[in-house]
């Protein structure tokens, strides 16, 4: 260690030593901008207090540590340990997912309760999804250099949520420039990036979602279609079929290896679940166009769940949504409004994850959904 590093060290020693009471005002005080959301993101508390304690005491050993952290975080994307999170499977050669928990996003599973995964190519590595944080995504990258010296050169994000974007400035901090997202899906999550942060906080997870930076700025749009040259003669295309789970979302294809990224598209051991913004009718409708775009031969890695084949995405994804537009319009043709819904018999998918969370909404707003949408013969009638 230099003597300069010496010197901040005893220098910062001297100030911890000071009184518990001191350090304690220091972080508090420090904490402040770490709760209160920026278009940048949350300022680390500790960095925070840092340069705090500086501008009160004018030490500016201080201030040149709290910057070089910073200068740190930035040019490595994340600093600290690589947390335990699920361990990547190989699907196929060359082709590998990171599973994320059956269930909502929590403190325990890090926010990682969707899929990131990734494809080694001749020019390099591509990965489909962000990650819910920077310090999922330092994880995810961790594994990535475990299989593969290649660099990532490609990301690209599934939709606007949070757990598919908000890693992203990660990436862009390891050299990553070309992050692609569906033009309706960049801006929903540029609206809702300081929500998004905000709930990673109140789970308590402050050293996650701290480093977060919205990058929308950054991102590669496209509205409908885009192709990425990947090398070796082969492609990745990315596609927007509609609205579905969210008002946009990215398809990834690479037909060389009839490999499907279906996003939130499509779910496979899991109950989808339905937001007051899903647009259950076009799901469907998006679903099929997904479906003839690929073929039924596609392997299927889905937004939720493990590596599947598209009839078994299709059969609990789309089929659950056909049942419960069935069963939907069969109570709207009886003359039974919304409060009807949770009549349906859903008991057959009650062995889902999130089913005890999910079954009710889902139902209630399928039948909004039909409602709205109703063959012409029905609406005559009505």
């Amino acid at each position: 260690m230099g003597n300069a590093s010496s010197m901040r060290l005893k220098t910062l020693g001297s100030v911890f030593i000071r009184g518990v009471g001191g350090l304690c005002a220091l972080l508090l005080v420090g904490m402040q901008p770490a709760i209160a959301s920026k278009a940048e993101g949350y300022q680390d508390p500790f960095v925070a207090g840092m340069q705090n304690y500086a501008k009160e005491s004018g030490m500016k050993s201080v201030a040149t540590y709290a910057d070089e952290v910073t200068q740190r975080v930035r040019a490595e994307g994340y600093i600290g340990p690589e947390l335990p999170i699920p361990a990547l499977k190989e699907v196929t050669d060359g082709v590998y997912t990171i599973t994320g928990a059956l269930m909502w996003a929590t403190k325990e599973n890090f926010g990682l309760n969707n899929n990131i995964s990734f494809v080694v190519f001749k020019d390099g590595v591509m990965v489909y999804n962000a990650g819910p944080n920077p310090v999922v995504a330092y994880s995810a990258h961790k594994q990535i250099k475990r299989v593969t010296n290649k660099p990532v050169k490609w990301v690209v994000i599934e939709n606007n949520q949070g757990h598919a974007n908000l890693g992203a400035s990660y990436w862009w901090d390891v050299g990553v420039r070309q992050i692609y997202s569906q033009q309706f899906a960049t801006e929903d999550f540029n609206k809702a990036f300081d929500r998004g942060v905000e709930r990673g906080v109140l789970r308590g997870d402050v050293a996650l979602y701290a480093p977060a930076r919205n990058m929308t700025a950054k991102y590669t749009t496209f509205k409908d279609k885009a192709t990425i040259d990947v090398g070796g003669g082969e492609t990745v295309e990315l596609r927007y079929f509609g609205e579905a789970h969210t008002r946009g979302s990215t398809v990834a294809y690479v037909p060389s290896r009839k490999l499907l990224f279906t996003g939130d598209l499509g779910y496979a051991d899991r109950m989808i679940a339905v937001f007051p913004y899903t647009n259950t009718h076009d799901w469907m409708g998006a679903f099929e166009r997904m479906r003839a775009y690929a073929g039924e031969d596609a392997l299927v890695i889905p937004g939720h769940g493990g590596p599947s084949s598209m009839q078994k995405v299709a059969e609990d994804t789309y089929d659950y949504l056909k049942y419960m537009r069935d069963e939907s319009l069969k109570l709207i043709r009886a003359g039974k409004g919304v409060e009807s819904a949770v009549e349906i018999d859903q008991s057959q998918f009650a062995w889902r994850p999130v089913y005890a969370q999910t079954h009710e909404g889902n139902a209630r707003k399928i039948f909004n959904d039909v409602l709205k949408h109703l063959p012409k013969a029905d609406d005559v009638k009505k």
